[in-house]
């Protein structure tokens, strides 16, 4: 089997989903996008499910590398909740929320990687870099990280609601830009806010 080729079929699913949805996008879409035969992507994926499925599950260990290099390359816990920010700004401004819906409603098995990956993975590295920050002196010692962890993980797929906040009237990443900052200035002593605005002031004079 053709990495190369693999490759390119999920790259070229995940452009059209985020354009249009997983619904409404068909393997003939996916095929006449790359320019090659629906034949050569049934080769290597039984059906669009097959393909969702991959495509799903390398983007969760893209996520995960990307989150380890944060972390890595961070000075201290505010400096990792900025630059996790800046990450998050390309994702969500990329992200159509009618992948999600559509995600859930019709390739449950692919959400329930994502829902195991959210548990095992974004939940757990969340309470590190919180009890992390207590330690450091910039998240409040009086929150629990369990809660607030949890919590904030959700926060992130309520955001995609288009019952909540429905695409016609809200930005996808206004949305989520408003919900991780309320987050982070709520969990963050005088101290953390301090250090927080600093941060800020370098990455908005970095855009402008």
């Amino acid at each position: 089997m053709s990495n190369g080729q693999i490759d390119r079929i999920i790259q070229g699913g995940e452009d059209l989903f985020l354009q249009a949805g997983i619904k409404s996008v068909t393997m003939d879409d996916i095929a006449k996008h790359l320019g090659m035969s629906k034949k050569t992507i049934y080769h290597f994926f039984n059906d669009k499910n097959d393909l969702v499925m991959a495509l799903v599950k390398k983007k969760l260990v893209d996520d995960e590398c990307q989150i380890n290099s944060i972390i890595q390359s961070s000075a201290n816990v505010i400096e990792e909740m900025i630059n996790m920010m800046k990450c998050s700004e390309d994702i969500f401004s990329r992200i159509n929320p009618i992948v999600i819906h559509d995600l859930q409603k019709y390739h449950p098995e692919a959400w329930a990687e994502f829902q195991k990956f959210k548990a095992d993975v974004l939940v757990k590295t969340l309470e590190e870099l919180l009890s992390k920050g207590i330690q450091q002196g910039f998240i409040r010692p009086d929150i629990d990280v369990r809660i607030l962890a949890k919590m904030r993980v959700n926060q992130v797929e309520m955001g995609f609601n288009a019952s909540i906040f429905p695409v016609s009237q809200f930005s996808t990443w206004r949305v989520q830009y408003q919900l991780l900052e309320h987050f982070n200035y709520g969990i963050c002593t005088i101290k953390g806010h301090e250090l927080l605005d600093q941060y800020k002031n370098v990455h908005a004079e970095q855009i402008n």
